[in-house]
């Protein structure tokens, strides 16, 4: 073992036991959690109007405290924004990250904390390095640079006493100084607003240094990898960077682009970490590196309280919340937290199924508004990603981007989901690729199934090939781009789509 990884592994000592209790504890942890954020935050505005001083247990709280949206929330937001202090959070706000998750036009404001700042998403920064070098004791990724890609833009004064900007850009304008010598691109760069421009300039002060692991979104790192190959004259990213052997990845299922990743990054040694991050605050850690085991610990002692909502509850209006020690595996939940950061039982607009009890984990399942159920169906965006991956296994082909979205007809009770695709390799037959994709969601969702039984209510799929930079010009289009912006891959309305389609029918498209 190298005398870096020696220190790494004497200074993070302590923290693996931590970790190692918090799996076998979970539930005590859980309600620590909870009783520490409400003695904490008891003399706020909003712990004093919830009676925090009575809560000793989840059925008070939830009892005490409503469950809330962004719009719901968003009243004490501008508050603190416009200076007010002590309203949801006792210590000082003064940080913002500006979040819009999926390609929604309107943007939420989301509050950093000092504490959210040191306990989660600085604490799980740590935790990801120290959970791979457990595992890999001989790694070199401490011997070269980190190159994280994020949506980054430049911090915004939105008063004397506040600030805003994209999650990565708060985050770079806190990280301690240190880290500046293992992170690549230069702060400056980073947070270069238009996108196009900083990925050349990622791309021309990158490639001579010594990258031994990226951070980003698949998706877009997919971008910057591919530029930086045709900048180099490379044929992989091994050829410039050949000590590269992580890849910490988020925002995205990986699965459509993993076998991308593979071949642009032909090394038995690379491994891919996921995580689950957001705004909000950072959930999990995939703590397992076998091929395709991608489950997420959930992180359980960040200051982040968790209750869970079944999906079919969710969908029918109901708002029976459960606290962790209640769920069970493979049921879908809408997820809410309360956090050191000043949110309380916030619901955060994202699903996870949990695969194990013991320890909890987890993976993402999709979006509670992005699900096409339009004719009882219930197609998550899970099924979705296994099916696409399924469908180019199959035939050898390669997606870059895709959606859906239902079709109706007029006075007819049949409708049909239709597909946009937006492949790097096409299938050789487009029908065969539908007819693979449809198949495999038939076997993993029996409402989808029962649906599709005789076309009597859902029709085969129609379906359609976008011409190449479709998705990414109509990204560009809402001045989308960057890393925190993903595509909505279904909607149980046709506002993308429609939108889609007709860009894509313009003769000069880019």
């Amino acid at each position: 073992m190298s005398l870096i990884n020696s220190i790494v592994s004497l200074i993070n000592y302590n923290r693996l036991a931590q970790i190692d209790y918090f799996r076998k504890n979970p539930v005590e942890v859980q309600e620590g959690v909870l009783k520490d954020l409400i003695d904490y935050a008891r003399e706020t505005e909003f712990g004093k109007t919830h009676n925090f001083d009575s809560i000793r247990s989840h059925n008070e709280f939830s009892a005490n405290v409503p469950i809330f949206d962004y719009d719901s929330f968003k009243p004490y937001i501008e508050r603190v924004m416009n200076g007010e202090q002590n309203i949801i959070w006792p210590t000082e706000i003064k940080w913002f990250a500006k979040s819009s998750g999926t390609t929604a036009d309107r943007s939420k404001f989301i509050p950093i904390s000092k504490e959210s700042l040191e306990d989660c998403h600085f604490r799980s920064g740590k935790d990801i390095y120290l959970i791979y070098a457990d595992k890999y004791p001989e790694t070199g990724v401490f011997n070269g640079k980190t190159l994280a890609i994020g949506g980054s833009t430049n911090i915004n004064i939105n008063s004397e006493n506040s600030y805003y900007g994209d999650l990565s850009a708060v985050l770079i304008k806190n990280l301690p100084f240190w880290t500046y010598f293992h992170r690549l691109p230069k702060e400056e760069i980073s947070l270069i607003e238009e996108w196009d421009e900083k990925l050349d300039k990622i791309v021309n002060t990158t490639t001579n240094k010594n990258v031994t692991n990226l951070v980003g979104v698949p998706s877009w790192l997919l971008v910057l990898l591919n530029r930086i190959l045709d900048f180099t004259g490379k044929s992989n990213i091994l050829e410039v960077w050949p000590n590269l052997e992580l890849f910490i990845h988020g925002g995205v299922s990986f699965l459509p682009y993993r076998s991308m990743y593979e071949e642009l990054i032909p090394s038995e040694i690379m491994t891919y970490l996921e995580t689950y991050n957001a705004s909000e605050g950072f959930f999990g850690i995939q703590d397992e590196f076998e091929q395709r085991k991608n489950d997420l610990l959930l992180m359980l002692d960040y200051g982040i309280y968790y209750e869970f909502i079944e999906l079919s509850d969710y969908l029918a209006g109901k708002s029976n919340a459960i606290p962790l020690s209640e769920v069970r595996t493979d049921i879908n939940y809408a997820m809410l937290i309360s956090t050191n950061g000043g949110l309380w039982r916030y619901l955060i607009g994202d699903t996870v199924m949990f695969t194990s009890r013991n320890p909890y984990k987890f993976k993402i399942t999709g979006r509670t508004r992005h699900f096409i159920n339009a004719f009882g169906e219930e197609l998550i965006i899970d099924n979705a990603h296994q099916a696409i991956s399924f469908a180019c296994e199959k035939t050898g082909a390669r997606i870059r981007e895709y959606t859906a979205a239902p079709m109706f007809f007029d006075k007819n009770p049949q409708g049909v989901h239709e597909w946009l695709f937006e492949f790097i390799v096409e299938p050789k037959e487009i029908r065969t690729f539908v007819e693979l994709l449809d198949s495999k969601l038939r076997e993993i969702n029996s409402d989808y199934d029962a649906k599709r039984y005789k076309d009597l209510t859902l029709g085969f799929p129609q379906y359609h090939i976008l011409k190449n930079g479709t998705f990414y010009q109509w990204l560009k289009n809402k001045g989308k781009l960057g890393g925190q912006h993903k595509i909505p891959r279904l909607s149980n309305n046709r506002e993308y789509i429609d939108q889609l389609l007709e860009l894509n029918s313009k003769p000069n498209l880019l």
